[in-house]
């Protein structure tokens, strides 16, 4: 489900990824919590890669839109 929906904002022309952003789970953050714009992502198998950097997927906590919008809660 999340990887689809990942997919579908990457992919989809009726979506513009620099409209989205993943929260993730990263440990030494402010409450263990980072955010990664979607317009700066791959994704390949289960893993997001950000800055060269693989990051899986049961990471992720959130994907929400720029006005807040929830699209996706773990």
């Amino acid at each position: 489900m999340l990887k689809d929906i990942i997919n579908k904002i990457l992919w989809h022309p009726k979506y513009k990824r620099e409209d989205y952003y993943l929260i993730i789970l990263h440990r030494g953050e402010k409450d263990n919590k980072k955010i990664i714009p979607m317009d700066k992502i791959k994704l390949e198998g289960g893993y997001i890669i950000y800055n060269d950097t693989y990051i899986p997927l049961h990471r992720v906590l959130e994907i929400r839109k720029k006005n807040g919008e929830l699209i996706y809660k773990k």
